[in-house]
C-alpha cells in the first residue's frame, strides 16, 4: 500500500479528509509496504489490521472519528479514509485509476463508467468470486446479485447491495376521499384519478389550480419508466430465447406508455412543463398541494410529508405498489442497477497477495452484522438515538447524527434488510413495499454484459431516443416519426450494439 492515502492523525482524534489531488501527491513520495498487513506483523492474529478505504462522500463533511473508533473496535482495524466528494467521483476515480494511486478498498459506484469498466477488465482488481463463501456474511450474497455485478462473467469486488426496486405511486389519499375515488389499482384508474384531481377541486379552494400528476425531466426516475413496467415494458433490454436483444423503446409496451403519457399530457392532467421541471420543484410542487399524484420512489413518501408540514398539514398519503394495467396483469417493476450500487473493489497493486485480501474480505464481511450496520445507520445508542416504546429507532441529536454518523451511510455493503424499524409510520410503510416489490423486480439482462459500442456511444445514442420520446409525448411528432428515431438509432450503432451483447451473453450463459 502507499503510506500517504489519508492517514487518521490519532493525536488530535481527528478523521483527516483530503483532497485526492494531496493523496497523489503523497502517494508519489511514498513506500511500498501494504497497509493491509498487521501493525505488528502478518502472524500475530490479535494486532490490528491497517486498511485504507478510497471512499465516496455524500455529505458536506466527513465523520468525526466516534463511531469510526467503534467500527474499528469492533472490525480489530485501523481505517484510514481518504473520501472523494460524490459530485466530482467520476472524474477522480478516473484519475486514480489512470495513476494507480489507489488504496486497499475502493469504491467504484460507477460500474457503467468505461474507464471503470477496462480497468476491472484488465486484471487491476481481484476476482473474489471464488473467495464468498469462506465467509458468512458474503456467502449470503444471491447469485443473482453476483451475477449481476460481474464483468465478463467475473466479479470484481463486492456488490453494494441496494434495493432492488424501490418505485411505486404515491397519492394524496384525502383527496381521493373528497372527489369521492378509492385507491387506483390499474393504471387506468390512476388516469381517472389524474382527472379528478385536476378537475374537481380536491383542495376545496373554489381554484382550478391543482393537476393530478406532478412529474420531472427524468424518464428514468420519474414517471415514465415506472408507469412503463405496469404495462409490461422490459427494463432497457429484453432477450428472447436465442439470445437475441431487444431496446425497450422497440417494443409496443414502450409506445403503449408513450400513449399514456401524452393522454396525461393533451387533457392538462400532468403538470404541462413536466419536461423541464427538475426534482426538488417536483417535490416542493406536490408538498405546495399542486397536485395529487408523485410517482417516483417510494421512501419519498417521508420527504413530501416532511416538505408538506405547515403549508398541507391535512395531507394524507397512500402508497401503491401493486399497479397493473388492463393490457399487463402481472404485477411488475423495473429494477435499478438489478439491486446493484457497485463495488467495493481490491486493487491487486495494494492488496498483494491472497492472505491480505482475506483480511480485507474478513473485514467487508464483519460490516455487514446487524450491529456494526446499525452503527453505520443510527449511531450509539442514548447518544445519537434511541428505541421508542413500539421498538422504532428515533435521532435524538439530529446535528451529531448528521455530524458522526450520516456520512457513513453510503459506505454500507448492503443497503436494508435488518428489519430496523423508523419511526415514522410513512417511511416503515414505505420500506415495507419495496420490500415486497422485490418478488416482481425486472431485471435488465444486459447489465452485467460487455459492449464497446455501447460503452462509447450509448450516451450519445440515447439522446436520439430521450428526444423522440419526449416529442412524441407532447405532440411534436408523429409515431412514425418516432420509429423514424428507432430506425436511426439501429443504423447509428444501435445494431451494433444488440450483436455485441448477444455475443457477450451467448458466452456468459
Amino acid at each position: 500500500m502507499k503510506r500517504g492515502i489519508g492517514m487518521k492523525k490519532r493525536m488530535n482524534s481527528k478523521l483527516a479528509s483530503i483532497s485526492l489531488a494531496s493523496m497523489l501527491l503523497m502517494a508519489g513520495c511514498s513506500d511500498s509496504t501494504s497497509g493491509s498487513k498487521s501493525s505488528e506483523g502478518e502472524k500475530d492474529n490479535n494486532s490490528k489490521t491497517e486498511i485504507t478505504w478510497l471512499n465516496v462522500l455524500h455529505t458536506a463533511s466527513p465523520p468525526t472519528d466516534t463511531v469510526l473508533d467503534l467500527i474499528e473496535q469492533k472490525t480489530n482495524t485501523e481505517i484510514s479514509f481518504s473520501w472523494i466528494p460524490d459530485a466530482s467521483k467520476e472524474e477522480r476515480i478516473n484519475t486514480a485509476l489512470a495513476s494507480d494511486s489507489l488504496a486497499d478498498i475502493v469504491t467504484l459506484t460507477i460500474l457503467e463508467n468505461s474507464s471503470v469498466r477496462n480497468a476491472l477488465k484488465s486484471g487491476m482488481f481481484w476476482n473474489v468470486e471464488e473467495y464468498l463463501d469462506e465467509y458468512p456474511n458474503l456467502k449470503a450474497i444471491s447469485e443473482e446479485t453476483r451475477k449481476s455485478a460481474s464483468i465478463e462473467g467475473k466479479l470484481y469486488g463486492i456488490p453494494f447491495q441496494k434495493d432492488k426496486a424501490r418505485n411505486g405511486v404515491v397519492i394524496r389519499k384525502d383527496w381521493l376521499e373528497k372527489v369521492g375515488l378509492s385507491v387506483p389499482k390499474t393504471t387506468d384508474e390512476l388516469m381517472e384519478v389524474a382527472k379528478a384531481f385536476t378537475e374537481k377541486d380536491p383542495d376545496g379552494n373554489g381554484k382550478n389550480d391543482t393537476t393530478g400528476f406532478m412529474d420531472r425531466s427524468d424518464l428514468i426516475y420519474g414517471a415514465f419508466k415506472t408507469l412503463g413496467s405496469y404495462f409490461g415494458t422490459p427494463n432497457n433490454w429484453q432477450v428472447d430465447s436465442k439470445g437475441n436483444f431487444q431496446a425497450e423503446f422497440e417494443t409496443d409496451e414502450y409506445i403503449e406508455t408513450m400513449d399514456y403519457m401524452k393522454e396525461l399530457y393533451e387533457n392538462g392532467w400532468i403538470n404541462k412543463d413536466f419536461a423541464v421541471t427538475a426534482k426538488t420543484d417536483q417535490q416542493q410542487n406536490f408538498a405546495q398541494g399542486k397536485a395529487g399524484i408523485y410517482v417516483g420512489a417510494l421512501f419519498d413518501a417521508k420527504n413530501l410529508q416532511t416538505m408538506g408540514a405547515g403549508i398541507q398539514d391535512n395531507m394524507e398519503l397512500a402508497l401503491v405498489n401493486d399497479m397493473v394495467s388492463d393490457t399487463n396483469p402481472d404485477r411488475a417493476i423495473w429494477s435499478a442497477g438489478n439491486g446493484i450500487g457497485g463495488l467495493i473493489a481490491f486493487p491487486r497493486s495494494e492488496v498483494k497477495d491472497e492472505a491480505e485480501l482475506k483480511r480485507v474480505l474478513q473485514f467487508v464481511n464483519d460490516l455487514l452484522e446487524p450491529e456494526i450496520y446499525t452503527l453505520m445507520t443510527y449511531g450509539v445508542e442514548g447518544t445519537h438515538y434511541k428505541l421508542n416504546e413500539e421498538g422504532a429507532y428515533e435521532i435524538i441529536n439530529q446535528d451529531l447524527w448528521q455530524q458522526e454518523v450520516q456520512p457513513f451511510a453510503a459506505s454500507r455493503p448492503k443497503e436494508t434488510g435488518y428489519g430496523l424499524k423508523d419511526p415514522n409510520p410513512i417511511k416503515t410503510e414505505a420500506d415495507e413495499k419495496i420490500a415486497e416489490n422485490e418478488k416482481y423486480a425486472v431485471f435488465n439482462p444486459a447489465f452485467p454484459l460487455e459492449s464497446p459500442t455501447f460503452t462509447t456511444q450509448g450516451s450519445e445514442l440515447q439522446k436520439v431516443i430521450t428526444d423522440a420520446t419526449y416529442r412524441y409525448i407532447l405532440g411534436e411528432i408523429s409515431l412514425a416519426d418516432f420509429k423514424d428515431a428507432v430506425k436511426s438509432w439501429n443504423e447509428q450503432g444501435g445494431k451494433a450494439i444488440k450483436e455485441e451483447y448477444k455475443s457477450a451473453y451467448k458466452e456468459a450463459n
